[in-house]
């Protein structure tokens, strides 16, 4: 997992969605497990 400042980029990736979880900001992906993130 990475924490970035900005997700942007990320979700633009195939298969990404962007979830809010404990008032964080999170990128998951299911056809590309790696593109793990959290922002702040």
């Amino acid at each position: 997992m990475k924490v970035r400042n900005s997700l942007r980029s990320l979700k633009n990736e195939p298969g990404s969605q962007v979830v809010r979880r404990r008032g964080r900001v999170f990128v998951i992906n299911k056809k590309n497990p790696r593109l793990k993130a959290r922002q702040g």
